[in-house]
């Protein structure tokens, strides 16, 4: 989903050349598999983080085409909404003081990302669910002007036959609605972790990622409040999955299968069983022509774009033209702050790095169905989860996180080769975050009971806190 198209109108026989382009790509991605053409290095690390305009009354602002154009930077890119922008990374290797410079990296961006928001009378701000966005601003006006947006939403809609999309959030609280096209999807934003996968290791470290969704959503919830609900710890994971409801299997638009979802179970044997799911299970979206200035794979690439599993492969080319394989890890939440946000990543490096070291795969031990519980019931209820683990035992995911995941992401990052320094105190956030319950979610929350729902007064008090730079367990209510 990353390049622009040409155009959003498709024909019968566009669907019918792009299957066939994609059968044929899909066939030379098996044999890349087969015959090791992957570059073999691993543990190379990145992520994405998207984020919010807004205006001097926090409520979301469009802009994001003028915004980018004076932030003049290939590292910067739009989001469906006008008022959504994304920022990447520097990719870099896992050793050394990797997370010190991730930090300053991220840390000068942000900042110039306030000064270019200033010359708009607007400020950026990352949360996953903005408290003051309301329904009304999800409409269609408020999408980005790209062609393969307004293609995303003509498809999602011809898919479910003009059936209107139905947003049904149970939690503290219960929101219900309808909405006619995909625009409820940019109301949740997120911070995306990628990982470049050794291919002889990939199988195992896909497996420990499903597996750690769970205690990492949970670690890192940070939307409890969707227009003005009080909902799941993560609203973002039931909002964003409700917010593209098409299914999978070809004539069976509204099949088990869903284009946004937990997965349908551990890979077996190689990545590459993801991408003949993609073939055979899920109908195209965009069937665009694509030449070989769009480079290897293209199709292949926009068809997994389409399909946003939690945990997603991702092939990728160096500068080269070396094809890599990624992992990108999408259950966390955007926010509250730069070093919260690092000291996730460190915990989710250094975690599935050493739970795929271990001598008895993790999937061998955990069930999928369990797995996938764990997720869904902490994006619910965030550190208060009980998880199922090991040999089905019951544990307290707090217990799970300081007393076995903790001491194994910092055993993992030294296995990396990453600093002493860098280790201690991106993994003492989490640590200290855990150990007082105190996620994004937690504040918000305490925050509007001390003070009432007022939206406004939240974002207010949400943005002065994010812009201390002080990490969230350390914010005042």
């Amino acid at each position: 989903m990353g390049e622009e198209i040409q155009s959003s109108q498709f024909s019968e026989q566009d669907f019918v050349r792009f299957k066939q382009a994609l059968t044929a790509e899909t066939a030379r991605l098996k044999q890349y598999f087969e015959t090791g053409r992957f570059d073999s290095r691993g543990g190379v690390a990145g992520f994405e983080l998207e984020a919010w305009l807004i205006d001097r009354q926090y409520r979301p602002v469009s802009g994001n085409e003028e915004f980018l154009r004076l932030f003049d930077s290939p590292l910067a890119s739009p989001e469906l909404a006008s008022f959504n922008i994304e920022v990447n990374s520097t990719p870099r290797p896992l050793s050394g003081h990797v997370f010190s410079a991730m930090h300053n990296e991220l840390s000068e961006t942000w900042q110039r990302c306030q000064q270019t928001a200033a010359k708009l009378d607007a400020r950026v701000v990352m949360a996953g669910i903005l408290p003051t966005v309301e329904n009304e601003d999800l409409n269609l006006a408020n999408m980005s002007k790209m062609e393969r947006y307004r293609a995303l939403n003509r498809e999602v809609v011809r898919m479910r036959q003009g059936k209107p999309l139905v947003l049904d959030i149970n939690g503290h609280e219960h929101l219900k609605l309808t909405h006619r096209d995909v625009m409820l999807e940019s109301a949740a934003t997120s911070f995306q972790i990628h990982l470049q996968m050794d291919p002889a290791e990939s199988v195992r470290l896909f497996n420990a990622s499903t597996v750690l969704s769970a205690p990492l959503v949970a670690l890192s919830a940070n939307s409890p409040y969707l227009f003005g609900k009080d909902l799941w710890d993560e609203t973002r994971i039931p909002l964003f999955e409700q917010a593209v409801a098409v299914g999978g299997f070809d004539g069976a638009k509204f099949g088990p299968i869903r284009r946004v979802s937990f997965g349908s179970g551990y890979v077996r044997h190689s990545l590459f069983e993801c991408f003949e799911e993609n073939l055979q299970h899920y109908p195209i979206l965009l069937p665009v022509e694509l030449d070989k200035t769009h480079g290897e794979f293209a199709r292949l690439r926009l068809h997994n774009g389409t399909i946003w599993r939690w945990n997603r492969p991702l092939v990728g080319f160096d500068a080269q033209g070396q094809p890599h394989l990624r992992l990108e890890q999408r259950v966390v939440s955007a926010g509250p702050t730069v070093i919260d946000e690092i000291a996730n990543a460190a915990f989710f490096y250094g975690a599935v790095v050493e739970l795929a070291a271990q001598e008895h795969p993790i999937e061998s031990q955990l069930e999928f169905n369990r797995a996938r519980d764990n997720f869904y019931n902490a994006a619910r209820l965030g550190l208060r989860t009980v998880a199922c683990w090991v040999n089905d035992k019951q544990i307290p995911i707090r217990e799970l996180i300081l007393k076995q995941l903790l001491p194994m992401a910092g055993q993992g990052l030294k296995r990396l080769g990453v600093g002493s320094a860098d280790r201690e105190q991106y993994l003492g956030i989490v640590r200290e975050r855990v150990e007082s319950a105190a996620t994004g979610a937690h504040w918000q929350r305490a925050y509007v009971a001390k003070h009432g729902r007022d939206m406004t007064a939240l974002t207010a008090a949400y943005f002065e806190r994010q812009q201390s730079g002080a990490p969230v367990h350390q914010w005042t209510v």
